[in-house]
């Protein structure tokens, strides 16, 4: 949703207990998911939720406590956190201090036990145990390899007590991310004066969605967000829906509201599964320069004929692509550099295709940096080559920048952040065409000049004010209704 030219909307978000529930956050791990959950939490906390402190962020991964830990002292060193002590792990809190289990977990545990010989799940017959601080078991976890649909497995999660004793299951992980939950909601109930205490969790994982809709807290509402395409290649609105996703659209008319990235992936799940009346498209808040910032951003003197590249380097970003018309490039701009920067299980390959065709050193492979946006004003062009996006937050940075951006017409995300300018689409997977459109905007002064200014404008459709706008329109929304997972 593309906001009206010079607007600056105002986040007013309703009483309630806010937590971002997520499968994991862990640094480097996950690209832009990562990076759009930690924004989120940020504009929340911008926007006044929880005193300024933000909301709980919370995580169901079965990391160590110092694992969580140093998570959370790199995200704060990077500036990504702005309250550390806000974020929760299930697995830390899952131990008692006395040993054992901890007292919500018990509770919700089923007594007596399941029989421990019937309670394996099937294929598996194998647990893994979750120890405390004291050496002794907590949780074990049944172990279903090879099962795209663990999540939704009621293999029974043993709960042990002091001494490692079993003292009760959870059918299934659903019923245990649940009982976490409910003992982090009794929580927080205490920080919203709303009566009833209401509380929204603006969930980040398709798979823990799908095992909310079954949890019965009456006063919570679940506002779901998107990360990704729903589409397996070639990524057309008819192409086949990847299976990871088929569940999760049969229960999304049940969310209190779901969160589009972008209009176009809005559009094409509505023609073909129909709407539902909490569907709205709200962008991955995407932080822009200030005024001042973003003239020095536009002006800085940039690289002479330097294209960069930030993205995994994964099947999906098709590196390749460019790195191949990149001999193109430089056989007419024999100055020219493509810098890549990511890291991934493509690297090895990569780099053959580079010799193979004798790019080093004009095509190098930088690994991760930890100051995109420093690569990004000044560098000349920004080149996008990805299969498909959520919505495409790296493109979304170069254009903070000022940074032109060369783009794959691909879903979703390129055509509508290009809407106002900033750049060049090119048919997807046009080799020849991104060729030529880099040397375009390489060899003309003018149309760059152009580009980079029309950047920082385009880039104000997804700033972090417009996106803190469409979540708290949304949770306004949701917490209008009765939840919808509840009704008849």
């Amino acid at each position: 949703m593309i906001p009206p030219e010079g607007s600056t909307p105002h986040a007013s978000f309703p009483d309630a207990a806010y937590l971002v529930l997520s499968s994991r956050l862990i640094p480097d791990l996950d690209g832009g998911f990562t990076l759009a959950t930690l924004a989120r939490a940020r504009q929340l906390a911008d926007a006044g939720v929880a005193g300024g402190a933000g909301p709980l962020l919370l995580t169901v991964d079965p990391g160590t406590p110092a694992e969580h830990a140093r998570h959370r002292a790199v995200f704060a060193e990077r500036g990504l956190v702005r309250h550390p002590e806000r974020m929760r792990n299930l697995f830390d809190e899952a131990a008692d201090a006395r040993g054992g289990a901890a007292d919500w977990l018990r509770q919700a545990a089923l007594t007596p036990a399941a029989d421990p010989a019937a309670e394996a799940p099937a294929g598996a017959g194998e647990y893994r145990t979750i120890l405390g601080t004291d050496g002794a078991p907590v949780v074990g976890l049944p172990v279903i390899a090879g099962d795209p649909d663990w999540h939704i497995s009621t293999a029974a999660v043993r709960v042990y007590g002091a001494g490692g004793a079993l003292v009760g299951t959870l059918a299934g992980f659903g019923a245990l991310y649940r009982a976490w939950l409910d003992h982090v909601v009794a929580g927080e109930r205490a920080h919203t004066t709303a009566t009833p205490a209401q509380v929204v969790v603006v969930c980040e994982s398709r798979q823990l969605g799908e095992l909310l809709v079954s949890w019965p807290e009456p006063d919570a509402r679940i506002v779901h967000a998107i990360h990704t395409i729903h589409l397996e290649p070639p990524h057309t609105p008819d192409a086949a829906v990847n299976a990871l996703w088929t569940r999760w659209l049969a229960v999304a008319d049940r969310f209190d509201a779901v969160l589009w990235p972008t209009a176009a992936q809005r559009t094409d799940v509505v023609r073909r599964f129909g709407d539902a009346p909490g569907y709205v498209v709200a962008p991955h808040g995407v932080e822009v320069p200030s005024r001042g910032a973003a003239v020095a951003a536009v002006a800085v003197e940039r690289a002479a004929s330097r294209v960069v590249m930030l993205n995994r380097l994964a099947p999906g970003k098709r590196v390749d692509h460019a790195i191949r018309a990149f001999e193109a490039v430089r056989s007419v701009v024999p100055q020219a550099t493509l810098d890549v920067y990511g890291e991934g299980a493509e690297q090895a390959s990569l780099q053959r295709l580079i010799d193979d065709l004798g790019l080093a050193p004009s095509v190098r492979l930088r690994g991760r940096t930890d100051d995109p946006a420093v690569v990004l004003a000044e560098a000349t062009v920004f080149v996008s080559t990805s299969a498909y996006e959520g919505q495409g937050l790296a493109l979304a940075e170069a254009l903070a920048t000022g940074c032109p951006v060369v783009s794959y017409d691909a879903p979703y995300g390129p055509r509508e952040l290009l809407a106002r300018g900033g750049g060049v689409l090119v048919p997807d997977g046009d080799e020849r065409a991104l060729a030529e459109a880099l040397l375009r905007v390489l060899q003309d002064a003018a149309l760059r000049a152009r580009l980079s200014a029309e950047a920082v404008t385009a880039a104000r459709a997804v700033d972090p004010a417009h996106a803190a706008a469409a979540l708290a329109a949304a949770c306004s929304m949701a917490l209008a209704h009765p939840a919808r997972r509840l009704r008849g």
